[in-house]
């Protein structure tokens, strides 16, 4: 069967079961890019937790030779994990002052989410648009977190000035910005790096130069780190600490990369290099974009295709 029809059968088989009441119900969500991922959102009765499941993993477990009744089996522990582990208490999604502090930001292409950015507050940052989330849970596994919609503000009758007031000092407190070498980056995603040598890798701790011609721009945990490049600290100390602009090529939601402008690569070379990536490396709802930017120290600003943004000027 086709990943739809695996879809409808676990669903089928869940309902049928009726465990503690469990009733399964198939979902789409439009995510990232505009791109759809279907699974299954588990609604136990008295319990005020619904996560959506989405099933590509399993179905790679069932086109593998699993049933469904193990497949189901095995989403069922999946549930029952997510409710043992599950520390944030949703009631305060509706009281603004229980997740003001929780408020953050991400970065996502303005083109490829044109549909997505008519019902959210957000703010165009070039060809990038800056839109908003609550935080609930981040770790190096990565991050749980909620979209914040237009229907959320008026809820919690605020604006986007006071959504971007909190975001901009939660966010580099929250998801902590972390630059390194292409070589330790490397390393690091092959386990052959030491969790006590990261600290000291880390450009932004170290302020020291380390020996490349490209530098691996992220958060803390890996997810959404892109959105580093504006906060108002990093790109002025890496401009410090490289002595000289440099170049920021979108590898993809999760990360950009830095190249000196001394390097001697042209601009057409990193956006193809760019948009090669993009084809065969990272998910369509991982893309951040296939444009080119370039951070002049001297004007503080981030600049592409004639236009530029100031970068907002803060001590660490």
């Amino acid at each position: 069967m086709n990943y739809t029809e695996f879809v409808h059968a676990v669903e089928t088989m869940i309902n049928q079961r009726k465990e503690g009441g469990l009733k399964a119900t198939v979902y789409t969500a439009v995510k990232n890019n505009d791109t759809r991922r279907t699974g299954v959102i588990l609604e136990t009765p008295g319990i005020n937790l619904s996560p959506t499941i989405y099933l590509e993993e399993f179905y790679e477990s069932y086109l593998g030779g699993k049933t469904i009744n193990e497949i189901v089996d095995e989403l069922l522990e999946t549930y029952e994990k997510i409710k043992k582990d599950e520390s944030w208490d949703y009631e305060k999604i509706f009281d603004f002052q229980k997740v003001r502090e929780r408020i953050v930001y991400r970065l996502v292409n303005t083109e490829k989410n044109e549909q997505m950015l008519q019902d959210v507050p957000h703010r165009e940052i070039l060809d990038l648009s800056l839109i908003y989330y609550v935080l609930l849970d981040a770790s190096e596994k990565g991050t749980t977190a909620m979209l914040i919609s237009d229907r959320h503000m008026d809820q919690w009758k605020t604006t986007e000035e006071i959504l971007w007031s909190e975001a901009d000092r939660n966010t580099r407190r929250l998801l902590m910005a972390e630059c390194f070498t292409m070589q330790y980056a490397m390393s690091e995603l092959l386990g052959a790096a030491g969790k006590e040598a990261r600290r000291e890798q880390n450009l932004l701790e170290s302020e020291e130069k380390g020996e490349d011609k490209m530098y691996v721009l992220s958060n803390r945990a890996r997810s959404n780190g892109a959105a580093c490049m504006i906060y108002p600290y990093v790109l002025r100390m890496m401009g410090d600490i490289l002595e000289e602009d440099f170049y920021i090529l979108p590898s993809s939601i999760h990360e950009v990369i830095l190249v000196p402008a001394s390097a001697g690569i042209s601009v057409a070379e990193m956006e193809k290099m760019v948009c090669e990536i993009n084809e065969t490396q990272v998910p369509e709802e991982e893309i951040l974009g296939s444009h080119v930017y370039r951070y002049s120290r001297k004007n503080k600003t981030i600049s592409m295709g004639g236009k530029a943004y100031q970068v907002k000027e803060e001590t660490k």
